[in-house]
């Protein structure tokens, strides 16, 4: 059962929830990166989880552009020579990202422009209007 924490209450995933799978590395390993699976492939399936639906449209709306067609997360780790250290990589990854996804952003007050602020860009507007008009007075007196 994996555990993750946030602000919100925590969430806990079976692992068998999860389909792992390991494939040849591209990593390091030398001569033993031609013979041994070890890259570690992750594969959760969002749509096919027991999680809360309002978590679970949350989750959609933030991971969307990280989903599968049918709704899976994919994570790879190859920075290790053995599949245990890049499944437990791979793991790692998937509670970030969820970490990441499940926090509610802060709500953004509306604030209104400092009065020096306001008087700053109607002064730089008008030495913008200066510059042109004597740009263009020039040109007339030709």
């Amino acid at each position: 059962m994996m555990i993750i924490q946030s602000k919100i209450p925590a969430v806990s995933i079976s692992y068998s929830e999860f389909e792992l799978s390991y494939v040849r590395s591209s990593g390091p390993g030398g001569q033993n990166v031609n013979k041994v699976n070890s890259k570690a492939v992750l594969r959760w399936n969002l749509h096919a989880s027991a999680l809360p639906m309002e978590l679970r449209s949350r989750l959609l709306a933030r991971l969307s552009n990280q989903l599968t067609v049918e709704g899976e997360i994919i994570i790879m780790s190859d920075r290790f020579r053995d599949q245990t250290r890049n499944r437990e990589d791979c793991y790692e990854k998937f509670q970030k990202l969820l970490q990441a996804a499940m926090e509610v952003p802060k709500a953004r007050r509306k604030t209104k422009p400092s009065y020096s602020s306001q008087r700053k860009g109607k002064e730089a507007k008008s030495l913008h209007s200066q510059k042109k008009k004597l740009r263009s007075s020039s040109r007339q007196d030709d």
